[in-house]
């Protein structure tokens, strides 16, 4: 059975959950082999192996660490030509997107991004996307190389598959062209004390409707264990961080709940939030574009309806 190579996603030792999701849709296509970047693989790979993973290869060395991402992608083709695997799964964020297309290029394979689902095919490992803001479903075939796949957080299930997770330090061997851009000082970012906008299973966003106001928002979310997103306008105005942008040209969320509060519906938005399973709405204009979209509408007053909200969850939870 041929390997599945997945990039470990992780800060510092903590496993992501689109981690165990790869794992997942990896055991569907072979023998799944964790690629894990840093220190303490060996502490690591009891979680991996809980999830499908046969094999961890450890990639722990200031050549590949102390760089940005084109020493993980060399690494990465090197165990490409040694392994010859099924296909190769990296996590659909900005730093894994960018180490998916070199992969691609130095392994002359296809290369498909931000991917819902995987699963095998005649000839090849079949891919379903969720393009044009999510009014079409596209299934591909990548017929060349090993497929370079970039799979999207929170679209695919998680199932335990208990595997052996053997640890294998790989030998690295890095081109000074891949060091041209060296890590000088890292800081943590500082914590809200909520949960990471792409793997959230909760996201309550906040539009051109707040004016800037994102309290209700905030007490609403962290009400529901939620991570708080925000428009385009919303971002753009300086209301909200960029990195907190629900959109085609920001974050990509698929939570188990979505809230777009005073968020019209534009298509810019729709496209980063269209395949969460429940939507839910609230906006004062009963024409907004987003009543289009969700399975519950709410027509009224975000600074009204938000606060009810909050007080109705609170008390439930006693």
């Amino acid at each position: 059975m041929a390997e599945v190579l997945v990039l470990v996603d992780h800060v510092d030792g903590a496993v992501r959950k689109s981690t165990a999701e790869m794992l997942t849709a990896a055991t569907r296509l072979g023998e799944a082999s964790a690629v894990y970047v840093g220190a303490g693989a060996e502490k690591i790979a009891p979680l991996l192996g809980r999830f499908g993973a046969h094999k961890v290869y450890a990639v722990d060395s200031p050549e590949v660490t102390g760089y940005l991402v084109a020493p993980v992608a060399e690494v990465l083709a090197q165990l490409v030509e040694k392994t010859s695997p099924a296909a190769v799964l990296v996590p659909s964020n900005a730093e894994g997107k960018e180490i998916a297309a070199r992969l691609a290029v130095k392994t002359e394979s296809g290369l498909v991004t931000d991917a819902v689902d995987v699963a095998p095919g005649e000839g090849g490992v079949q891919t379903t996307q969720s393009v044009f803001a999510g009014n079409y479903t596209v299934t591909s075939l990548v017929t060349h190389g090993s497929p370079v796949i970039t799979v999207k957080a929170n679209s695919m299930p998680v199932a335990e598959a208990p595997s052996p997770g053997t640890v294998e330090a790989v030998e690295v061997s890095v081109s000074d062209a891949a060091k041209a851009a060296k890590i000088t000082e890292t800081k943590p970012k500082e914590k809200s004390g909520r949960p990471q906008l792409t793997e959230a299973p909760i996201v309550v966003s906040g539009g051109r409707g707040t004016a800037g106001d994102f309290g209700p928002v905030e007490e609403f979310a962290d009400s529901l264990g939620a991570a708080v997103g925000a428009s385009r306008a919303a971002v753009d105005a300086g209301w909200y961080p960029h990195s907190s942008q629900v959109g085609q040209t920001g974050v990509q969320v698929s939570p188990q709940l979505y809230v777009a509060a005073g968020i019209s519906g534009a298509i810019q938005h729709r496209a980063g939030m269209q395949t969460s399973k429940t939507i839910v709405a609230v906006n004062k204009d009963p024409e907004a574009p987003i009543f289009e979209l969700v399975d519950f509408g709410v027509v009224g007053d975000l600074f009204q309806v938000l606060p009810q909200a909050t007080a109705e969850v609170k008390s439930r939870k006693g």
